[in-house]
């Protein structure tokens, strides 16, 4: 399933246009993405929490080359799944 997909389902479950949908679902991905910008957490009952961590400086190897490369400290997003979502897929 896609984002297409997606904006198909709430659709039919809101009616109204396809680009509607589309923008509605648009708008869910934005606030995520702005709110975990923010380093802010987004938590959705049922589903799971949205957020980011740090992941520590590190060295790696190139695959090609076997030379040690440095990668930096960054933050990265999460995603914790509920316990509602977990019994679900069970």
């Amino acid at each position: 399933m896609n984002k297409q997909d997606i904006a198909e389902k709430v659709q039919g479950v809101l009616g109204g246009t396809k680009a509607e949908a589309e923008r509605a679902v648009e708008a869910m991905i934005d606030t995520i993405v702005g709110s975990l910008k923010k380093n802010e957490e987004v938590s959705i009952a049922g589903l799971g929490i949205f957020k980011t961590k740090m992941r520590a400086a590190r060295t790696a190897r190139n695959p090609r080359t076997g030379e040690a490369v440095h990668v930096p400290s960054m933050r990265v997003p999460k995603f914790q799944a509920a316990k509602a979502l977990k019994e679900a897929v069970k």
